[in-house]
């Protein structure tokens, strides 16, 4: 079992809720590795800057490239209640 520091704990969640893994598997493991060096690296700040930007640049491509989510916007909630709705005024109709 492997222990990871702050950063790239928060990285490997990040990177599981954006499901983005199959996509890029390289990127991902590239982005984790960044991130490990980011927590391995307290006494020399350089290095650590250096690492935190590319971790940067890598976590901005696989954003891009996260699916988009279809569900839980507004006008999914909207379109839900006035099919809650609908279906209430039918059984008021059908007598029920």
């Amino acid at each position: 079992m492997v222990i990871l520091g702050v950063v790239a704990s928060a990285i490997k969640e990040e990177i599981a809720a954006l499901n983005v893994e199959d996509a890029a598997p390289g990127m991902t493991a590239l982005a984790l590795s960044l991130a490990r060096a980011v927590d391995a690296s307290p006494k020399n700040p350089a290095a650590k800057a250096v690492a935190a930007r590319e971790l940067r640049a890598v976590m901005r491509e696989l954003r891009a490239l996260a699916p988009v989510e279809t569900k839980g916007d507004a006008v999914d909630d909207v379109a839900e209640q006035r099919e809650k709705r609908l279906e209430a005024a039918r059984k008021r109709a059908a007598g029920q």
